[in-house]
């Protein structure tokens, strides 16, 4: 995992360890040319300077291939933030500690740190940028402010691979779990949306096994399609709450869209509801907004949460 990848999904703290150090604690330097001053709370819940053991100490034994969970604040010479992973991610991001760190870069950085540290680093942008961020060039603005990067850094726990691959199961398990939980609690909220239209329009309809509610207008001839054949369909799309058309072949020259059918190439109402209809039938599919395009919405046409309606006509099948 590279830092390029950490600093744009989720970079760092505040300045906090600055901020609280003592005035007359002055910045130490490695060979490399890094400044840095490490912090460490004590007892009275103050920050007090932390001298630097040396890396082959047991504090520093054997991290290669782990992971040190941090927040991180980069700043300007002149004090801009640039960007604060505590910001963008309620939880510190975990960081990489490689056998050899580059000289002179973030990783060589952030390896002084033990856990429950705070510091604060001092790096010449050139070099960060040539070596951390793999050869992107410094930004002007960046060189106007002193050609240097502050960063903050706030260190946690030190966690191995298998842990942190184990922390991202649990989190995507809990993900998926909330999402399934509002997902069925806006499917119950649109079904009612669609019995109401049908009610109004005194339509019948009929219902996939996964959820889509589809009329059918005219009743084609041919065979049902199967999963994986091309299907060809004709298609309105417009929103059940007001109406509003979104999209249609007509605007597209009339041209039927083409796609296989079960493959998730389409919302997973139009594979529900494609796959109940004979080669050359109409029918007014009414799709559930999580069966749709959820809760993102689908650009300015679309917003979250919406219940669509397509009237559709299967025209090729093969």
């Amino acid at each position: 995992m590279r830092f390029w990848m950490i600093l744009t999904a989720a970079l760092l703290a505040s300045h906090w360890a600055a901020a609280q150090a003592p005035a007359a604690a002055g910045p130490s330097r490695t060979a490399s040319g890094i400044e840095y001053q490490l912090f460490r709370r004590g007892p009275d819940g103050r920050f007090a300077p932390r001298a630097l053991t040396v890396p082959t100490d047991a504090p520093y034994a054997s991290r290669a291939g782990q992971f040190l969970t941090v927040f991180l604040e980069f700043r300007t010479g002149r004090d801009s933030v640039l960007m604060s992973s505590r910001r963008l991610q309620p939880k510190p991001q975990p960081f990489p500690l490689l056998p050899t760190p580059p000289r002179g870069t973030l990783e060589e950085a952030v390896a002084l740190l033990l856990p429950g540290d705070s510091a604060v680093f001092r790096l010449p942008a050139d070099t960060l940028f040539a070596k951390t961020f793999q050869g992107q060039p410094v930004p002007p603005f960046i060189k106007q402010a002193g050609n240097v990067l502050v960063i903050s850094a706030r260190a946690f726990d030190l966690v191995s691979r298998e842990e942190l691959t184990a922390r991202e199961q649990k989190l995507r398990a809990e993900q998926a779990k909330a999402a399934a939980a509002g997902s069925a609690k806006q499917t119950l909220k649109d079904n009612a949306q669609i019995q109401a239209y049908l009610k109004k329009n005194k339509l019948v309809a009929r219902k996939t096994a996964g959820g889509t509610y589809y009329v059918l207008t005219r009743t084609g001839k041919g065979a049902l399609p199967k999963k994986g054949q091309v299907v060809s369909v004709l298609y309105k799309g417009s929103l059940l709450a007001t109406g509003k058309v979104f999209d249609a072949s007509a605007q597209h020259g009339n041209v039927p869209i083409d796609f296989p059918l079960g493959q998730g190439q389409v919302i997973p109402g139009w594979d529900q509801a494609i796959a109940a209809l004979p080669k050359g039938s109409k029918a007014i599919l009414l799709i559930p907004s999580p069966l749709g395009y959820g809760t993102r919405g689908a650009g300015a046409d679309i917003p979250p949460n919406a219940v669509l309606r397509f009237d559709v006509e299967l025209v090729g099948v093969k």
